[in-house]
């Protein structure tokens, strides 16, 4: 049975609801949850409003296969105003199933602050006024301490001061080192007086055909744990990229100034693990290990009192806080991602933010009047780490500005030009060249992993364009991710998880699927994303690239407008037939109206 829990933060009622047959109609993760959040998500809620819902979601694969570790959250983004849409590993999908549930729900705003407790069918929100203001690191501590008796392993989710303050760009920080990072979940959960949530369970997954599940089980492990499609992720993980981005001209530096970093082998991959790895670890039932944690040594009393704090890493934080930055030194690329991490920032919007603000106070945009006196500068890690202080503590105007996103600050403070954000969400760490961006554009979550056109890019380097086929390309990969984004695995297992093995372990746990059905699922969960995007405001027409990015040499030379709104309107033409058939199955299946 695949069951919804529905928590009223202001009521404190709950509800469970099966959803069994909408699962067996679009699968689970973000198939079901595009469903009911077109429901009830419209232009005019606000997101950070009572009424606003936070949907977190699993699909069917999670628990029964390796690699099917991550979860969905659907809501609508303060940030962009449009679909938010976040996924985060760690425990968590494993404690949802373990608790028996597939979809928690919540809703309403606590009259103070609290955490929510979910462990089995017992569901309570705990007062926790005295964690109000600590950080997402040390949140984590405390409840894993103070739930230390509950059954199974439990995950924690929480925010830091950043989700308090209701910062658009406040993540949710999931167990030890994993986020929902983009589009703002963390001020949803701060506009709700949430602090944090503690999921356990003690209920475990079954198998009817034994047999043929081992086999299978056994066939997808070996692939994940040994073969070159996860090579690069048990290795250096996704820092492997730097150092061949940069070679190519596709590593945003200096606020994408160039795709060149000429300190790119000085905070690589490579380096990191030479000098900072401490460990590598992964998220439950998966056995890739991509996850890096390095060790940092900091002097915190004269003469020889040291501390040795952990952070993770990976290529996005590398690129928004090291070469977008200038930053070429990686032990003061981790302290600014600790302190960010401590606040709960996207580190992407917070790096792509500061990129901003240099470049506005060297061209005279802003100045010392609006930083109170902190000169801004490219490669300054100690004036950005003042700067992230300053935000932190609220101490003027500006920099309780700078955490609303680089499209806010723009629209007030000027520099709208170089500000680079599409659809209002920071750019992630790839300028490739047109189809990364456009897939930032026309991305259902307005994410590189949307339609991977980065890599389509690097396909098409030193190669004569050919823009339908590029299109095309973006497109089929968004429909398969469809699939992949409802199961829920890891796009790093993505070369494991082919439609037909997808097929087979859809049939082991009882789905009645086809290569031809799953084709057809995916094309109408990609057009119920767009009919709830268009809802919301969001058109193809309206897209446009930051004009910055036509005046800078990418991995595929330099990109015109006109070229990236011809991309734009190809994938709108792709996209209208799947919405066609998003409507034909709203009115055919009547239960779900």
């Amino acid at each position: 049975m695949y069951r919804m829990l529905e928590v009223n933060l202001s009521t404190c009622e709950t509800k469970v609801k099966d959803l069994s047959d909408l699962f067996s109609k679009l699968i689970g993760g973000t198939g079901v949850l595009s469903y009911l959040a077109l429901r009830e998500i419209t232009k005019e809620l606000d997101p950070l409003s009572p009424q606003s819902s936070i949907f977190l979601g699993i699909g069917p694969f999670n628990s029964y296969f390796p690699s099917a570790s991550k979860t969905v959250a659907i809501f609508k983004s303060p940030l962009t105003g449009d679909l938010g849409e976040s996924h985060a590993g760690g425990r968590l999908s494993m404690a949802l199933f373990a608790a028996g549930f597939h979809i928690v729900k919540i809703t309403g705003k606590a009259e103070k602050p609290v955490y929510l407790s979910i462990d089995n069918e017992q569901v309570n929100l705990v007062p926790c006024q005295s964690l109000w203001g600590r950080s997402a690191l040390s949140v984590e501590r405390i409840l894993r301490e103070k739930e230390d008796n509950r059954k199974g392993k439990k995950s924690i989710l929480r925010i830091g001061p950043a989700g308090e303050r209701l910062s658009p760009i406040a993540c949710v920080t999931v167990d030890s080192s994993r986020h929902f990072g983009r589009l703002g979940l963390g001020a949803l959960f701060g506009s709700k007086n949430l602090k944090a949530v503690v999921i356990s369970g003690n209920r475990y997954s079954r198998i009817l055909d034994k047999k043929s599940y081992q086999a299978f089980y056994n066939d997808l492990f070996k692939d994940l744990a040994y073969s070159e499609n996860t090579y690069k992720y048990r290795d250096l993980g996704t820092s492997a990229n730097v150092i061949p981005l940069s070679k190519i001209h596709s590593l945003p530096t200096r606020n994408f100034s160039q795709g060149f970093f000429e300190s790119a082998e000085r905070i690589s991959g490579e380096f990191f693990a030479e000098n900072f790895l401490a460990q590598q670890i992964s998220c439950s039932h998966c056995p890739i290990g991509c996850i890096h944690v390095a060790t940092l040594r900091e002097l915190f009393a004269d003469p020889h009192m040291y501390k040795t704090i952990k952070v993770s890493y990976d290529h996005e934080l590398i690129y928004s806080i090291g070469s977008n930055l200038s930053i070429s030194k990686a032990e003061e690329v981790l302290k600014l991602l600790q302190f960010i991490e401590r606040q709960g920032w996207d580190a992407i919007s917070i790096g792509v933010v500061l990129a901003w603000a240099t470049e506005a106070f060297q061209k005279g945009i802003i100045d010392l009047s609006h930083t109170d006196g902190v000169a801004l500068g490219f490669g300054d890690s100690l004036s950005y780490m003042k700067v992230l202080e300053n935000i932190s503590a609220g101490r003027n105007e500006f920099y309780r500005d700078l955490e609303k996103g680089v499209h806010y600050c723009s629209k007030k403070y000027g520099g709208e030009e170089f500000a680079i954000h599409f659809n209002k969400n920071e750019a992630p760490g790839y300028m490739t060249g047109p189809n990364a961006f456009v897939g930032y554009a026309v991305g259902v979550r307005h994410s590189h992993l949307d339609c991977a056109g980065y890599s389509i890019d690097q396909k098409f380097m030193g190669r004569q364009q050919e823009i339908e086929k590029e299109v095309k390309m973006m497109y089929e990969e968004s429909l398969y991710r469809m699939i992949t984004n409802s199961l829920v695995t890891c796009l790093f297992a993505r070369g494991t998880y082919t439609l037909s093995n997808v097929e087979r372990g859809l049939k082991i746990l009882g789905f009645d699927v086809d290569l031809q059905r799953l084709n057809k699922i995916s094309r109408v969960i990609h057009g119920l994303k767009y009919m709830l995007k268009e809802k919301l405001g969001f058109s193809f027409e309206n897209l446009t690239i930051p004009v910055k990015l036509t005046k800078v040499y990418t991995g595929r030379g330099m990109i015109s407008a006109e070229d990236f709104t011809e991309r734009v309107k190809i994938y709108g033409r792709l996209v209208s037939q799947d919405k066609h058939l998003a409507s034909e199955f709203l009115n055919q299946n009547s239960f779900l109206k």
